[in-house]
């Protein structure tokens, strides 16, 4: 009992050394609330500090959606175009535009000489007096195309620069097809030469162009444009310079050829000058002239004429013979716009039972078609049914050489053959006329394509 007493002293002794004076309450244990306190804010802290939001990740592009009908992607593609092809066409002529002060006292011939020498490009364009002669006629006279050229050349030069782009072939030779038709791609010459880049028959066939009785494609735009450019390249690689290309383009090649070797170690256009044809002495200058009225319009007052509306278009593809007014009744496009932009449909029928063909159509009514492309077929038989019979074909295919003219105050048989691209007899004939007299409202049978005003 003893040693107890001692052993509990000395353990109360101990702790009063470490933990302060003694208490009767010392050895009570803590309330097991105050842990449980504690233990809950630990984890409260713990969970709120270590908590992440991760950012939602942005939404890819090629998942959008958008509101627009293909339609109106296709209206807002028509626009675009249009406004890209004006300011192509207008920056053009900003960069000849300047009006430099030192320009307006120069002479007329130097003045010529020095835009010319501005005018870049591998065709070489010199300046004398045969150009000279063209030059004027293109600014000073009433009868100049070049107005109606400049409008005109919104909707074709674009479509001939890429496929001349295309042929690695120089861009300026645009101009040859205002010589050749001024843009017109119906135009028939006296000779039977045909569309813009006036083909013969049998230089189309030879090029690859279909020609028979309701299809030429030496009036389509794309096709002609491209055998023009196989022609040229060929003539250029034959004589390794374009004004003798263009002269062989032309009077042909073989012409060209006899006149270098009858003048004796001749080896450019000019050293044969005179030793060619009247036409063709004037066909280099005369493009020459071309470009340099059609660059300089502006300085020298040219206001051009309307642009079409439709310059901007494309093509889809045509698998079964279709006339086209069943597009224009369908999509309500005006069917001369259609003629427009399809001349190499003869009688406006689009010949493609056997091998497909291509429609040409402004940008904003391509989807149109597409969607309503069964419907457009199924008129066939409504739109087609005259010419099942041989007779209405033959008929047809009459009435498209020609046009009925009314005669205006001025006119005379002489500036309406001129007009025409025909002659006096030629219109005395198709009229059974015995005299050259005409009255103002007379109707004249006019056995040509009408000429686009």
């Amino acid at each position: 009992m003893k040693k107890l007493t001692i052993f509990i002293l000395a353990t109360l002794c101990l702790s009063s050394s470490v933990a302060g004076p003694v208490r009767l309450n010392i050895l009570k244990k803590r309330p097991k609330t105050q842990n449980v306190v504690t233990l809950y804010d630990t984890v409260r802290v713990v969970v709120t500090d270590t908590i992440r939001v991760e950012p939602k990740p942005a939404p890819r592009i090629d998942t959008l959606c958008h509101t627009l009908t293909p339609t109106q992607i296709d209206s807002l593609l028509h626009v675009w175009q249009t406004m890209s092809i004006t300011e192509s066409h207008d920056n053009y002529f900003e960069q000849f535009s300047a009006d430099l002060t030192e320009e307006c006292n120069l002479p007329k011939d130097s003045l010529y000489k020095m835009r010319l020498m501005d005018m870049v490009s591998p065709v070489h364009l010199p300046y004398n007096s045969a150009v000279r002669k063209y030059i004027d006629y293109y600014l000073e006279n009433k009868w100049s195309p070049m107005s109606r050229m400049i409008g005109l050349s919104k909707f074709y030069f674009p479509i001939f620069e890429q496929e001349l782009i295309n042929a690695g072939l120089p861009v300026e030779l645009r101009y040859l097809a205002i010589i050749e038709s001024n843009l017109n791609p119906t135009i028939t010459s006296r000779a039977g030469a045909v569309g813009l880049w006036q083909f013969m028959p049998s230089t189309g066939k030879n090029l690859g162009l279909e020609i028979n009785s309701l299809v030429d494609e030496r009036c389509d735009i794309i096709l002609s444009t491209r055998a023009a450019c196989k022609f040229l390249k060929h003539l250029y690689d034959t004589f390794g310079d374009w004004a003798l290309a263009l002269a062989a383009y032309n009077a042909g090649p073989g012409r060209i050829s006899r006149a270098l070797a009858r003048s004796g170690g001749a080896k450019t256009y000019w050293d044969i000058y005179y030793d060619l044809n009247a036409e063709t002495r004037g066909y280099v200058p005369k493009f020459i002239a071309t470009a340099y009225a059609y660059t300089y319009h502006n300085q020298h007052g040219i206001t051009p004429s309307a642009t079409p509306e439709c310059i901007a278009s494309d093509t889809v593809t045509i698998h079964r013979t279709m006339h086209l007014g069943q597009v224009a009744s369908t999509l309500g496009i005006p069917i001369e716009t259609l003629k427009f932009l399809n001349p190499q449909y003869k009688i406006d029928i689009i010949p493609a039972a056997r091998k497909p063909y291509s429609l040409r159509l402004p940008t904003n009514y391509i989807t149109q078609f597409i969607e309503h492309q069964e419907e457009i077929y199924s008129k066939d038989s409504l739109y087609l049914k005259e010419y099942i019979n041989p007779a209405n074909l033959d008929k047809k295919r009459a009435e498209g050489l020609g046009y009925t003219y009314t005669v205006r105050n001025g006119d005379n048989l002489g500036i309406i053959a001129k007009r025409n691209r025909c002659t006096v007899k030629e219109i005395m004939r198709w009229n059974k006329l015995k005299s050259t007299v005409i009255r103002p409202g007379q109707k004249l049978r006019i056995n040509r394509p009408k000429p686009r005003s």
